[in-house]
């Protein structure tokens, strides 16, 4: 295929999933291309995940070559996830950007991993300003673009809110990922099980929430008295209130005319429903990133690597090394300028 404008490969991997997407400079979607560590027990083993990385890297990249039907000379940028994630995992994605950049003579440029979970939400949702709630297995934060920067508005002080289902999901023998299990359980019942509710100011805390759910299932009532899915629907109508509240203490805060779902977590319809109430109960549109793009992806690091690049051109080494626990709100944005 000849192409006619500049292609970007954006590597993402920060955590369990790692992907390459490809895209040219205007927002057209070649190819995306993903392999994901499932662990057979437990969370996630950064070793474990790093040699399964290592090990499938190239081939994800060929395949993602492959499908957008193009080769690698054909390649004017690489963006990769320098932040936040786990730090062996973190460090493959930079090697590889490095090294392709290095082979290629072109541009890297390092992404913010949740400023990318935004950005793709922007422009799969054609949404403009809006206040972002971000929910994954990593993060769980709410966010707005406001002076300059994705200020936060609240977040979680302990776990996030998709490893805190996981959580609970492996307790009850289910696999991973959890949360489709935990939304399917949840939905077979109606049966609200008193539950800590854990704001505190425009925060949350989740912690309190999973022993209380782990304390139900240790229980001697537990299979007489109620059931998993029981359970189940308890914690997911506590845990999406307390963001739903967050969320619209935000909304009425900033003012803004749109609210964007993002992250793993957007796709379950329970939180959909409830923030798509508040949302019109404020006269805001409502959007949620499409199922495709929700999850961890390498075509959101290659946008919002275009973006930046676009704005601030190449990056020098300085910019390109990892940084496991950098802050989205410590990052300007001069493309929203």
């Amino acid at each position: 295929m000849k192409f006619n404008t500049k292609l970007v490969l954006g590597i993402e991997s920060t955590a369990h999933t790692w992907s390459v997407g490809i895209m040219d400079f205007n927002g057209k979607v070649y190819s995306v291309a993903n392999d994901t560590f499932i662990p057979e027990k437990g969370g996630l083993h950064p070793y474990l995940v790093k040699e399964q990385h290592l090990n499938n890297f190239m081939s994800v990249i060929r395949k993602a070559l492959n499908d957008a039907e193009c080769k690698i000379r054909d390649i004017d940028l690489i963006a990769f996830s320098k932040s936040p994630g786990l730090g062996p995992i973190l460090k493959i994605g930079a090697q590889v950007a490095r090294m392709l950049g290095q082979l290629l003579n072109i541009p890297i440029i390092g992404v913010n991993h949740c400023i990318a979970h935004i950005e793709i939400g922007r422009l799969m949702c054609n949404i403009n300003d809006p206040l972002t709630l971000y929910v994954s297995g990593g993060n769980t934060i709410v966010s707005a673009y406001e002076s300059g920067k994705y200020q936060i508005f609240g977040e979680t002080l302990d776990i996030s809110i998709g490893n805190m289902i996981d959580m609970f999901a492996r307790d009850i023998g289910l696999s991973h990922p959890g949360g489709p299990k935990i939304e399917k359980l949840a939905q077979e019942s109606k049966r609200y099980l008193s539950l800590p509710y854990v704001v505190k100011g425009m925060d949350l805390s989740f912690s309190g929430l999973y022993t209380a759910a782990k304390k139900l299932i240790e229980s001697d009532s537990f299979g007489k008295a109620y059931g998993r899915n029981d359970i189940a629907y308890s914690l997911q109508e506590t845990a999406f209130a307390m963001l739903t509240e967050v969320t619209e203490r935000a909304l009425a805060h900033t003012q803004k005319e749109e609210v964007l779902l993002t992250g793993g977590v957007a796709a379950n319809k329970r939180l959909q429903e409830m923030i798509a109430y508040i949302s019109k109960e404020h006269n805001a549109r409502f959007e949620v990133v499409p199922h495709k793009y929700a999850g961890d992806n390498g075509v959101m690091i290659a946008w919002t690597g275009v973006l930046r690049y676009q704005s601030e051109g190449e990056h020098d080494n300085r910019f390109t090394v990892i940084d496991p626990k950098e802050r989205m709100d410590t990052l300007s944005i001069p493309w929203r300028g």
